[in-house]
């Protein structure tokens, strides 16, 4: 356990740490209203991050990392990486039903929205912030088994149906994970430097910062579309930002996992509901705006429960 002193100034450190997350949402939702960014720019910008910037900021990252030259870290973050995103689901299904929700009339979707967590670009900067690098390739290991859940699990929850679409999978993102651990285990990791390495690392910087900004945007285009749902909002809050908090925490207290591995869950653990479930709505018959509230509620909730959350916890498991 840290010292007493050192926990009562992890909460000024920590507001400091994902306030400027926080900047960047509003700054992209306020330049959306003011009509300085466009909505029909938004698709270009976000191939451009998914399938170029944030593939280089992955790469950057896991080459030349020691921590995931250890199979067993890399097993470990994976298989976490799958078993909290179905593990929330499953809460997330009990919850909705004790909320009134039936098959047809949002059940599904609340479920989805409310069990997964933004594990990709709010999470990067935190951890980025408060750990060091070696946490960051843990959390791309990490997303590897998330994004497997998602598109399987995920898939399955939200359609009703039990086929599974694996060509989602090869995308930009998990490319770059799988590569990288190859590299790394052949350890041709080392060979990769110079220009090459720094132009990786230039592209890489952008990712975050720019995905975040069209966060915000996005989230501005959701603002007023649908009448907001008191059950859906508080609903939402309950399940991604008290329960699961702490089933992930109480799970990551027991392991016998390194604790680059606990930082990782730490900061996933706080995080509000991803966007990707709106999506998902809209493409396989859901309810999008179960999705959208959920995603804003949390989001916006999350100013406060982020920092708490993440103070309370370092404590909890001693890091």
């Amino acid at each position: 356990m840290e010292p007493e002193d050192r926990r009562v100034e992890a909460m000024p450190a920590i507001l400091d740490t994902v306030l400027p997350v926080y900047l960047l949402v509003l700054g992209g939702a306020l330049t959306r209203w003011v009509g300085l960014t466009r909505s029909e720019h938004d698709e270009g910008i976000l191939h451009v991050v998914i399938h170029v910037l944030y593939p280089c900021f992955i790469l950057d990252n896991i080459l030349g990392s020691d921590e995931i030259r250890n199979f067993g870290t890399v097993a470990w973050a994976a298989g976490l990486g799958f078993l909290f995103p179905v593990l929330g689901w499953a809460i997330a299904w009990g919850v909705a039903g004790a909320l009134g929700y039936e098959r047809g009339t949002g059940k599904r979707t609340f479920a989805l929205s409310s069990g997964l967590q933004n594990f990709g670009y709010t999470a990067i900067p935190v951890i980025e912030q408060m750990w060091a690098a070696g946490a960051m390739a843990v959390l791309f290991v990490h997303n590897l088994g998330v994004e497997i859940a998602l598109w399987s699990v995920g898939v399955m929850l939200i359609s009703g149906d039990r086929s599974v679409p694996w060509r989602r999978l090869f995308n930009g993102p998990l490319i770059a994970v799988a590569l990288g651990l190859l590299l790394v285990g052949l350890g041709w990791d080392r060979h990769i430097s110079g220009s090459p390495r720094d132009a990786m690392h230039w592209l890489g910087l952008g990712s975050f910062p720019l995905a975040i900004f069209i966060t915000g945007a996005l989230m501005m285009e959701m603002i007023g579309k649908e009448r907001p749902s008191l059950k859906a909002s508080l609903g939402g809050c309950l399940v991604r930002l008290a329960i699961i908090p702490a089933v992930m925490l109480g799970v990551a207290k027991v392991l016998p996992v390194p604790d680059t591995l606990k930082q990782v869950l730490l900061v996933q653990a706080a995080m509000p509901s991803a966007l990707t479930p709106v999506l998902l709505a809209k493409l396989y018959g859901g309810r999008p705006a179960v999705a959208v509230e959920v995603v804003l509620a949390t989001t916006l909730v999350s100013f406060i429960t982020l920092p708490l959350i993440l103070v309370w916890g370092r404590a909890w498991l001693g890091l």
